[in-house]
């Protein structure tokens, strides 16, 4: 049996090989990295259905019991199933900082636009705004944050898309800079096109890919982030489980039940692996760091 073949003469498996995610999934790295991440955002997403227990449900006769049949990664001080708790902990970790990170990229972009496109006193507004951020860790700035703002899940997504807000108007701003000495770029003012057209219609679209790979790999710090905000009670409220927090009721029960602590800590290990993984083999896929050389 042979390969159909596309018009261009090559076959379907020619063309994806060719693509960027064959350029991802065909290499070891990228390939393992991307159906792990795959395989817990599915996880995450259908929590309610596939999970062997509820979350929240406590029974203290079997509290502390290490892993068996009937619970898998044992369960925690309170007797619920710490296997469910990871799931449903993924719902939390993820979604935090894949929209935090998300909506620290779209502001970021349009920040860093704006001060290299007008520059003058917008530029120097901005850039110092970040940079004052920018000089000061991101664990600092979300703690300062949430300290002030309160605990919970909004103020954990808020504090975490201020903390990483430097870097992406930095980045844009430089890919911007570069790209408005451009021949096409002075060809579309000189037409008289408008400034939100010239923005959004030809430099963002450009400067988009260096931005987003770079967020891309954020997330797995933000993941970080959000644990270490968990750990000290300052993210996801009881009972909505989240992985720093599991870690940090884990901590009174290490030598006594250390599954408690062991299990979520390599759930967010892992995912933080599988993301810088992913985020290298697809920056190697779009050859990023020999465009940002050339640039």
């Amino acid at each position: 049996m042979t390969m159909p073949v596309t018009e261009t003469g090559t076959s379907p498996w020619q063309a994806f090989r060719r693509s960027v995610a064959g350029k991802i999934f065909l290499t070891s790295k990228g390939g393992i990295a991307g159906c792990y991440l795959i395989a817990i955002i599915l996880l995450a997403l259908l929590a309610p259905w596939i999970t062997p227990y509820p979350y929240d449900v406590q029974n203290l006769s079997i509290a502390a019991r290490p892993p068996d049949l009937a619970h898998p990664l044992g369960t925690d001080e309170f007797g619920r199933d710490v296997l469910s708790r990871i799931i449903y902990g993924a719902r939390t970790s993820l979604s935090v900082s894949i929209t935090a990170i998300a909506v620290s990229v779209f502001v970021g972009m349009c920040l860093g636009a704006a001060a290299a496109y007008f520059g003058g006193l917008i530029d120097r507004i901005i850039t110092a705004a970040v940079d004052l951020t920018w000089s000061f860790p991101e664990i600092l700035i979300a703690l300062i944050l949430v300290a002030i703002i309160g605990p919970g899940l909004n103020s954990t997504m808020f504090a975490i898309g201020i903390a990483y807000l430097a870097q992406f108007t930095r980045l844009t701003r430089a890919e911007i800079l570069a790209l408005k000495s451009e021949t096409y770029i002075e060809a579309t003012i000189g037409l008289g096109a408008s400034h939100s057209h010239i923005i959004f219609r030809h430099l963002l679209p450009n400067a988009m890919a260096p931005v987003i790979i770079c967020g891309m790999l954020a997330t797995g710090d933000a993941i970080i982030l959000e644990a270490t905000l968990g750990f000290f009670g300052l993210g996801a409220q009881p009972p909505v489980p989240s992985w720093g927090a599991m870690m940090s009721s884990g901590t009174a029960q290490i030598f006594k039940a250390p599954w408690i602590i062991i299990f979520p800590g390599c759930a967010v290990a892992v995912t933080v692996i599988a993301i810088n993984l992913f985020g290298d083999a697809l920056i190697r896929a779009l050859d990023i760091r020999s465009k940002l050389r050339d640039g």
